[in-house]
């Protein structure tokens, strides 16, 4: 095959699309890793919801705007994105092909597009810097109980010039997953939750079981066993760090918790609070000082019946008032759909199964094609839309088609 000529788009033939990559994923992984990431909390509904949403909006496209230079960039922790687009936290990538977080990174520093580090990576967050190199990266957290752990994971971020923690704040308890329960689910050998390795039941520290404590092998003495409060006092988790038994935390709280963050993570990094759905709340990141939201709901993955996170944005747009960044994750799929959210008010967008089905296909150069189907979308669509910058996308260039089909300016 000849070299592209400069300006020529490269394709790769057999796989066009985001839904295409999905397929393709779908024949690659294996019953329990498909299952682990493609599904949603109890029947699915909020998961499909989230995509569903931006089918509700239409664009206004405006022409003859002459659109021969297009600047898709957006600034994102004093770094220049090549799109408003960044990589989502998703916990074990190992399980999508060996490579993991390492080739993620590796695709994002390619791209020029940030990322973000699950703290249940199959890599070390050290591992994963080092492979970003100078593209901003940043950690997502689960606050523990046991605030020494996350202190831990907080100063060994700071070394490895993370930008931000995204702290998780819709897990107080985490959702019924029905998969996950009658899969078993178990991360499998030679894969470990690497950033908590000096913990000496690592390996079984992804096991996830139906409402018992997991982690159990006859090498380890110490069992995981979850928290709970027997009315009068509440017991902490206890036992090596496991997703099941320590991730989810229902003591957290605005008073306590996030000025407590905030002290642990400054001056080197910004504090995020990622899982608000709704202007009240957004209300209260905004009175505590975090630097940033992203309008989440986990992927659908914990409360099922909660609003797609495309329906909550324009509240808590609204109720932040450009006072700090709002971002967003959940359902986007095609390039059109970032174009969606941002004139809806967000100011970047976030990808987390789409990378998770490249990795599966071809690993880096699997997700080197889903940042690319991205990139490309999100230029056609502003270009086709009369749009040559980011900030000039703005809820004018969208209409709401209600379920009767009538039309409606936004």
């Amino acid at each position: 095959m000849a070299a592209p000529t400069k300006g020529e788009q490269v394709h790769d033939l057999n796989c066009l699309t985001i839904k295409e990559l999905e397929q393709h994923a779908a024949v690659r992984m294996d019953k329990q890793t498909r299952d682990y990431y493609n599904e949603g909390a109890d029947s699915g509904s909020t998961l499909l919801e989230n995509i569903q949403a931006y089918a509700k909006y239409r664009i206004r496209p405006r022409v003859l705007r002459d659109i021969s230079k297009i600047d898709t960039s957006v600034s994102i922790f004093g770094f220049r994105s090549s799109v408003p687009l960044g990589i989502a936290p998703t916990a074990m990538q190992c399980l999508a092909h060996p490579d993991g977080e390492i080739a993620t990174a590796r695709a994002c520093k390619k791209a020029g597009m940030v990322m973000g580090l699950s703290s249940f990576a199959t890599s070390t967050l050290e591992d994963v810097a080092e492979a970003i190199g100078l593209t901003p990266h940043v950690l997502q957290l689960y606050l523990f109980e046991e605030r020494e752990h996350s202190r831990k994971l907080i100063a060994r971020a700071k070394k490895a010039s993370y930008k931000a923690v995204f702290l998780t704040v819709d897990t107080p308890m985490l959702g019924r997953r029905n998969l996950e329960i009658r899969n078993q689910f178990k991360l499998p050998k030679p894969y470990k939750v690497a950033n908590f390795t000096e913990d000496p039941s690592s390996d079984a520290a992804a096991t996830v079981m139906d409402g018992s404590s997991s982690a159990k092998s006859d090498e380890h003495k110490t069992e995981s066993a979850p928290g709970y409060h027997d009315g009068e006092t509440r017991t902490p988790p206890r036992g090596p760090i496991t997703f099941h038994t320590h991730a989810a935390n229902p003591t957290l709280s605005w008073d306590r918790d996030i000025e407590w963050l905030k002290k642990e993570c400054a001056p080197e990094m910004q504090v995020w609070v990622k899982g608000i759905a709704t202007s009240e709340d957004a209300l209260l990141a905004v009175q505590h000082g975090v630097d940033g939201i992203v309008v989440s709901n986990h992927g659908g993955r914990q409360l099922n019946g909660a609003l797609a996170t495309l329906d909550a944005l324009p509240e808590v747009v609204a109720a932040v008032r450009g006072k700090i960044p709002v971002h967003i994750d959940g359902g986007i799929r095609h390039g059109t759909d970032v174009f969606k959210a941002l004139a809806l008010g967000a100011d970047f967008c976030w990808i987390g199964r789409p990378v998770l089905w490249g990795l599966a296909y071809k690993g880096q150069e699997g997700v080197e094609l889903c940042l690319r189907l991205f990139s490309d979308e999100i230029k056609l669509c502003m270009g086709l839309a009369g749009t040559t910058k980011v900030e000039d996308i703005t809820k004018d260039y969208l209409v709401k088609v209600d379920r009767s089909g009538f039309v409606s300016r936004l």
